[in-house]
Order: structure tokens, then C-alpha cells, then sequence
């Protein structure tokens, strides 16, 4: 992979920051246009790459999901050490479950979510399957890598333009699978105003398990869900991409400044089965 593209990046200054997270065997590729939004606004946007990931497959094969979350750590700990006034976590797909969890143990810390095509549920009876098989060695035995030929971008441009990592250990499944689960228990700990954003024709992960996701968070002062029509599972990337920045920027906007919830802020969709970002009101 080229090593440019892959590449962690820094963007932007301000009193406020965002860390943002990208996908399993993906980089801060998939996530840039939306840290450039937010530097836009005024805040300073952090992204690292995640180790094993946005080079070789090879890389992938000594690390594990601890090493995910750790670098998950350090990254927000240097975030916070700088001072800023309030620090919010990104992340897409994987990088959702790793910003989850960060909000879950470190409620001091974060100080709202925006969880992107959050990888709470594969799409598809084959994904399922494959979740069953990866608990035990006969996938690895079998199936040791698996090949990938692209990425999930509608948006032909964008996706001949996209760094793919050409196959990937089969073993780092399990990985994924343990922390969808430990994600999803940690879930409700979550004490953080949170914005949830799936797209209706993603291929990787269920956006059903988005909304099933909302409601798991009982603990947060406000959730606010948003299902894009258009668009894959790299959403950022993707045709809904400039309307998700625009999404995201707003909601942490309101959470910016006082200490206390906004007075305006009434988005909280936890029994609700949806709202279409393009504009319908939830049912």
C-alpha cells in the first residue's frame, strides 16, 4: 500500500480536539475528509494509523485487537496531556467500537461520539457464519487469509483512488469478533452525548445493527441517529461523505463550550427507528 496515503495525520488547531478512528485493514485514508471538515471548524483533528494496518498483510499477522485498543489509548492520552478544552472521538466501522470503548472507560475524558457504520453486526447469513467459525481453529486451519479485493465505495472515482490492502489473516476475525462483543457490553457504560450514522447499502455491516446499537446506549445524555440512502460502508469517502462532515460538525458543535447539555438539544431516537438524514423526522 502506498505508504502517503496510509499515513496517520494531524490537522488543524483550536481549543477544542477530535481523535478519529478508521476500519479493520483500512487507514486514516478512509477518514481524512472528515477530519478535514472538522479542522475546518476550528478544532484540532488527530488520526493515527492503527498498528499492522496500511502497509502489508504481512504486518497484520502480530498484532491483535489489544494492540488496537492501546494505540487507541495512547493516542487519546496525548490528545488530553495537550490541554484542550474538549476532546471528542471518531471513528468508523472498527474504529467505532475502539472510540466506544474509550467513551465507556474514560468518561472523563471523551466528551462526545460520533460512531460511523459502527461494526456492532456483519451483513449477511455468510458474515454470520463466519463470526461462528472464527471461534474456533478451523477457519485458520482452512482459510489462513483471505483476500480482499477492494472496498465498500459506490463512488467509482473515489474507490480506483482507494488504498486496499490486498488480503488480510483470517485469524484477526477473532479479533473483530471479540471487540464487537466486548463493544457492545460496554455499551451501555457510555455517559457521553453520541451520534450514530449508518448507510442503508452497506455490504459490511448491518445498519440495522446501528439502531439496535442506539438503543443499547441508556446511559447517554443524547443520541442522535442518522441512516443515509446513498452511499457504502465507507461513508466519509463515500457520496454521503460532504452531508456526514456536515452532520458530525454540527452535532459536535453543540457540544462544545459549556460544561452543561444545550438547551436545544432534544435528539434522542433511542425508541425511534430511524431518522433519514434527508430530512424525514423519526417515525
Amino acid at each position: 500500500m502506498d505508504g502517503d496515503a496510509t499515513a496517520a495525520f494531524t490537522l488543524g488547531r483550536g481549543p477544542d480536539a477530535c481523535l478519529l478512528l478508521h476500519g479493520f485493514t483500512g487507514s486514516p485514508w478512509e477518514v481524512r475528509p472528515l477530519g478535514e471538515a472538522l479542522a475546518a471548524r476550528g478544532m484540532r483533528v488527530v488520526a493515527p494509523r492503527l498498528p499492522g494496518h496500511g502497509t502489508t498483510p504481512e504486518a497484520l499477522l502480530d498484532v491483535d485487537h489489544h494492540d488496537w485498543q492501546d494505540a487507541a489509548e495512547d493516542a487519546l492520552t496525548a490528545l488530553c496531556r495537550e490541554g484542550h478544552r474538549r476532546v471528542f472521538v471518531a471513528g468508523l466501522s472498527m474504529g467505532a467500537l475502539l472510540a466506544l470503548r474509550l467513551a465507556a472507560h474514560h468518561p472523563d475524558r471523551v466528551r462526545g461520539l460520533a460512531l460511523v457504520a459502527p461494526a456492532v453486526r456483519f451483513r449477511g447469513p455468510r458474515m454470520a457464519l463466519v463470526r461462528q467459525l472464527v471461534r474456533t481453529p478451523l477457519l485458520q486451519w482452512t482459510t489462513p487469509w483471505v483476500d480482499k479485493g477492494g472496498t465498500d465505495i459506490s463512488d467509482l472515482q473515489v474507490l480506483s483512488q482507494a488504498p486496499v490492502l490486498p488480503a488480510f489473516p483470517v485469524a484477526r476475525l477473532r479479533d473483530l469478533c471479540t471487540l464487537q462483543d466486548l463493544a457492545v457490553a460496554d455499551a451501555p457504560r457510555v455517559r457521553c452525548p453520541v451520534l450514530v450514522a449508518t448507510a442503508e447499502q452497506d455490504h459490511v455491516v448491518d445498519p440495522e445493527g446501528g439502531r439496535w446499537l442506539v438503543r443499547r446506549l441508556t446511559a447517554a445524555p443524547a443520541v442522535r441517529f442518522v441512516n443515509y440512502r446513498e452511499g457504502f460502508h465507507i461513508i466519509p469517502r463515500d457520496v454521503a461523505g460532504p452531508r456526514l462532515a456536515t452532520e458530525v460538525g454540527d452535532f459536535l458543535e453543540r457540544w462544545r463550550g459549556p460544561t452543561e447539555a444545550p438547551e436545544d438539544t432534544q435528539d434522542d431516537f433511542r425508541g425511534a427507528a430511524g431518522w433519514e438524514a434527508q430530512g424525514a423526522p423519526p417515525p
